[in-house]
């Protein structure tokens, strides 16, 4: 007689062992799919209207959808190219450094309807995909600026951020360099000011009136930001694109230049000299050759200057008194321990800085001699 219980048993064992395996895996399969349904919604992207950190732009955002306009938000080249663009749309682009020529050509195409485009903060590089060939100028603004010009959309409003790009032949808030409002077309504006779109300076002077301005003008907004996916290979931004053009010629410049001074100053000092290591050169050697450079040089204060300092380190030595002792408590103790008047061991150890040098070898001998003396005195005591 057979029976057929034994496979529901070993199924019922084989769960009843790996539950907890089971309940971690359904757990990361629930996780990751909330990640996935929510990864629209919330962003760490600077100037990202999901972003609710400080470089974020939730805050303008929300309150553009408050004021009954539509925002949609494109992370992708792809997902702008889905999204219908009509007159009644103000494109938004943030973040221009990471756009490509061929993305911005495609920005341009998918564009071309819209009732305004809005690019936020195009700096060096940037500014060259949207026909603008002078690069902008940075600056830090102190006390923020005002309009400056008789556009009503900021009239009479202050901007203040940190700090600013600013475009040559702008329109509006003008700078030292330029100003932070770019019109190269009735249709497309540069907007320089990108802080103050962000969640943590939305709110200082006028810069939340300047947002809901700038990007109100229509019912909807399309806010692009781009992506690295959006560049195709052996097409990105590279360094040689963002920086001026004169750069690389004037780094060659600088070689040849390097290349003709080395070979102008190069001498010919014949072969090498080989010889053993280490070189062990006699305690007398050296004294007698730094003698005779002294003696040569007849800088007398200099070698008298050396004997009291090894003069003094010897006494400190001997008094055990340290090596950090000042010279005139050394000067001191020396006078304590000998019995000598205190100014004649200042004499020998610490002269003031207006006394006389040895004038002649003669008197650097007989310092030599006194100290020596002096050292001979000390150690007896």
């Amino acid at each position: 007689m057979t029976t057929t219980t034994a496979a529901p048993a070993a199924t019922a064992s084989f769960f009843a062992r790996n539950r907890a395996l089971m309940l971690i895996g359904l757990g990361l399969i629930l996780a990751v799919g909330i990640a996935l349904a929510s990864r629209n919604a919330y962003s760490v992207t600077p100037m990202d209207p999901g972003n609710a950190q400080p470089d974020g732009t939730r805050a303008v955002a929300q309150v553009l959808e408050d004021e009954g306009v539509d925002v949609t938000t494109v992370r992708s080249a792809d997902d702008l190219e889905d999204v219908a663009v009509g007159s009644d749309t103000t494109v938004v682009v943030v973040l221009p450094e990471l756009l490509s020529a061929a993305t911005a050509q495609r920005l341009d195409d998918h564009t071309g309807g819209a009732g305004h485009i809005v690019v936020v903060g195009a700096g060096i590089g940037a500014t060259e995909l949207f026909g603008v060939p002078d690069p902008p100028s940075t600056e830090q603004l102190r006390d923020g600026y005002a309009a400056g010009c008789v556009d009503p959309m900021f009239d009479g409003l202050t901007l203040e951020v940190d700090s600013a790009l600013v475009y040559a032949g702008g329109d509006c808030f003008p700078g030292e360099l330029g100003s932070v409002v770019l019109r190269p077309t009735d249709q497309l504006m540069l907007f320089g000011a990108d802080q103050a779109l962000t969640n943590d300076q939305v709110l200082r002077a006028d810069n939340a009136a300047i947002a809901l301005r700038l990007l109100g003008q229509d019912e909807r907004v399309v806010w692009y930001v781009p992506s690295y996916l959006d560049v195709s290979a052996g097409e990105g931004v590279s360094l040689r694109s963002e920086l001026p053009r004169w750069v690389f010629p004037g780094l060659w410049l600088v070689a040849l230049v390097m290349v003709t001074v080395i070979v102008w100053r190069a001498r010919r000092l014949g072969a090498l000299a080989s010889e053993p290591l280490p070189v062990v050169v006699r305690a007398v050697e050296t004294t007698r050759s730094l003698g005779r450079l002294y003696r040569r040089a007849g800088d007398r204060t200099h070698a008298a200057a050396s004997l009291r300092r090894s003069a003094r380190a010897k006494c400190a030595e001997r008094l055990r008194l340290g090596s950090r002792i000042d010279a005139a408590t050394l000067v001191r103790e020396v006078a304590r321990r000998t019995g000598r008047p205190v100014d004649e061991i200042a004499r020998l150890l610490d002269p003031r800085p207006g006394d006389p040098g040895p004038g002649s070898d003669k008197d650097l001998i007989m310092l030599a001699q006194e100290l020596a003396a002096l050292d001979r005195e000390v150690r007896s005591t």
